[in-house]
């Protein structure tokens, strides 16, 4: 007997039942025919300018059929794209009213509405593409994590730098023993997302901004606009500082490369703790156990005007933001865009591995491809929760004020009862994950 399944047919199927889609982020190919790429998604998307306009023209091949944003002039100008998407203010309205029309949801809002939005899309089976870092807290990050698992769904953190062919070249290297057994990693990025006081002001909210949606599960407060559109960063209720903002693109490089997952110790190190914002300059030190063969790994990021003291011991270029790995034989310094091995009199002569690693059909292809096939992610969220996982771990140390030994299982830090309140938060009336 043959089986005819139509396109909404076979995705509700899919993301139903996990047809093509394995546990943990494991997928393989779906049972659907050959023309099965060239159709089209109906997707939705939650946030539509800053980096929401970039993941809208991503997936803008496909059938954007709903669009939500708080801030209804940006909504509006979306809109003249897509005059066929139908607009809205609050996602859980969005997801109510058309989950039947719904194929998959790309979550581009500030950092302390991603985990609620990405979370009700999962809920109703639908694919999820959502930017970085994961979630606001670590809880979340493991709660979504687990929810794209049990669900069987295509996923992918907006990490897009990932695609890229250098951070290639770089894992080859890696994984070809250039430097040898590596077991030190330096991460830093001199952006500084932080400082500043609370407002007493409290100006008139602008009539095109849903100011209570934009809060959304973040406590009360009155709007002002240091907050947005891009300030909330600064804020621990909305945003989660330099570390929130740059660790997921540079820290993935060594994640990658070196197989990391879940840290056995953080500590953090930067000016007096703030309670409403994040630090401008801050140092993380991180230790990971040994993965099979390769050694235990310290990993330090620095962000704000901290460089690793290494560079200038090493006579290395100060380059704004980069990784440098440190091996037994030589170090690999890389960035987005270059990569080169120290000492260069050592490596003047060094071939390369060819190149393996496939290159990228693009990181919102990728994306788009699982949700149709089943076909593999690079940063789906059996990687990307434990990447956002450590680097929010770093925040939480620095304000704990105590180096955390982490119980990865348990979700605990267990020498400091004091860093539990800050892995997870109760969400205002109206707001749940």
């Amino acid at each position: 007997m043959v089986h005819c399944y139509n396109r909404r047919q076979f995705l509700r199927r899919s993301a139903g039942t996990g047809i093509g889609f394995a546990a943990a982020g494991v997928f393989t190919h779906s049972i659907r025919g050959a023309e099965s790429p060239q159709e089209k998604l109906n997707v939705a998307v939650i946030g539509v300018a800053g980096r929401g306009a970039g993941n809208l023209a991503g997936v803008a091949g496909q059938n954007v059929v709903a669009l939500c944003d708080v801030d209804e002039q940006r909504l509006g100008k979306a809109a003249e794209s897509f005059p066929s998407a139908k607009k809205y203010v609050d996602f859980r309205k969005m997801l109510d009213e058309m989950e039947s029309e719904i194929d998959a949801v790309v979550v581009s809002t500030p950092d302390h509405a991603h985990a609620p939005a990405a979370a009700s899309a999962m809920r109703l089976g639908k694919h999820c593409y959502c930017e970085k870092p994961l979630t606001h807290n670590v809880w979340e990050a493991r709660e979504l994590t687990r929810l794209a698992s049990e669900k069987k769904l295509a996923t992918q953190m907006g990490t897009q730098i990932h695609a890229g062919d250098n951070y290639r070249r770089v894992v080859e290297l890696v994984r070809a023993g250039a430097i040898g057994p590596i077991d030190e990693v330096h991460v830093w990025c001199g952006k500084g997302w932080g400082g500043g006081t609370r407002p007493t002001e409290t100006p008139p909210v602008p009539e095109y901004l849903h100011w209570d949606l934009w809060l959304g599960p973040a406590p009360y407060r009155p709007y002002h606009p240091c907050y947005l559109p891009a300030n909330w960063r600064r804020w621990w209720d909305f945003g989660n500082g330099t570390l929130g903002d740059m660790a997921c693109h540079y820290m993935d490089l060594p994640f990658w490369a070196l197989e990391l997952k879940y840290p056995n110790s953080i500590e953090a190190e930067g000016p007096p703790v703030d309670p409403e914002t994040a630090p401008l300059a801050l140092v993380v030190r991180f230790e990971f156990p040994a993965r099979g063969s390769m050694p235990p790994v310290k990993f330090t990021w620095y962000d704000g005007t901290n460089r690793p003291p290494i560079l200038a011991e090493q006579n290395l270029p100060a380059w704004g933001a980069g990784v440098l790995f440190v091996g037994k034989e030589g170090m690999l310094l890389a960035d987005y865009t270059r990569r080169q091995l120290y000492p260069e009199s050592k490596f003047a002569a060094y071939q390369p591995p060819e190149p393996a690693i496939p290159q990228s059909i693009g990181h919102h292809n990728e994306w788009i491809e699982a949700c149709k096939t089943g076909s593999p992610t690079t940063c789906n969220f059996s990687y990307s929760g434990p990447l956002s996982e450590a680097v929010l771990l770093g925040n939480v140390a620095y304000r704990a004020g105590e180096k955390l030994i982490w119980d990865a299982q348990a979700l605990t830090a267990t020498n400091c009862p004091e860093a539990d309140k800050l892995l997870r938060r109760a969400y205002r009336e109206g707001w749940s994950l």
